[in-house]
């Protein structure tokens, strides 16, 4: 498994590899890349803004403790928040980029999959059905996260805990779920939805895993995610065609 798992990460170094020798798709997968952090910079800078009165608001049981065991409470909160937000921003992040770029993202999956044939059976759906079915795809994944982020958080309030072990579980969680919107892409071209995601997934987790840990540890590093996006989508394609059965080696 652990052979597995370092297998989906240089899955991601050979979409980078892939991505740096098209000078146009550098530039096609900047674009909505680049607008995606914007919105979230923004978002972001309203939570650090009001994390105060955040983490008050969630800890309201604590308004009668004594001040210093209270302002430890609300710190742990705060951090939680953080925490969470992060996580749940990665995903979304993620989401909301291959929505507002899926023609420079399909382009990018497309020249990979010409790199080894094609898609022989690829589905030519029409572009507002397409859309429909991709927007609730990702609705359903990012209700799904949210529901798990939930006890993540209520696990950052317990001490040394809530700062080693939740952030290494939220990682795992958070690249689980970014490899299965990554993969979105190629699935989609083949006319396969979220529950084949999940399904084929399920059969090479180790490497998903280790694709979507390296994706996400690549997203915490600043303006990483607008840079690694482009190149996470060439090796999300990778990682489907490996998933199917299909040959990714030349």
């Amino acid at each position: 498994m652990v052979s597995e798992f370092f297998t989906g990460v240089r899955l991601l170094l050979r979409g980078v590899g892939r991505y740096v020798r098209s000078p146009k798709l550098i530039l096609l997968g900047l674009i909505p890349a680049v607008l995606s952090l914007l919105l979230f910079g923004g978002l972001f800078t309203l939570l650090f803004y009001y994390v105060d009165e955040l983490s008050a608001t969630v800890t309201w049981f604590a308004d009668d403790w004594a001040e210093s065991l209270r302002s430890s409470v609300r710190l742990f909160a705060g951090i939680a928040l953080v925490g969470v937000s992060g996580l749940f921003a990665v995903l979304s992040f993620t989401a909301v980029t291959l929505l507002i770029g899926d023609p420079f993202y399909e382009a990018i999956s497309k020249a990979v999959e010409d790199d080894f044939g094609g898609v022989p059976d690829a589905v030519d759906l029409p572009w507002h059905q397409e859309l429909r079915r991709s927007v609730f795809d990702a609705l359903r994944l990012l209700a799904v996260s949210l529901m798990i982020a939930i006890p993540l958080f209520a696990g950052g309030f317990i001490p040394v805990v809530g700062q080693t072990v939740i952030p290494v579980l939220g990682a795992f969680v958070g690249g689980w779920f970014l490899a299965l919107e990554l993969v979105a892409v190629a699935f989609n071209r083949r006319g396969r939805r979220l529950p084949d995601r999940r399904v084929a997934l399920r059969k090479h987790r180790a490497s998903a895993l280790g694709f979507g840990v390296a994706v996400f540890c690549c997203f915490l590093i600043p303006f990483g995610a607008v840079l690694i996006m482009p190149a996470a989508v060439a090796g999300g394609t990778l990682l489907a065609r490996r998933s199917l059965g299909l040959p990714i080696e030349k």
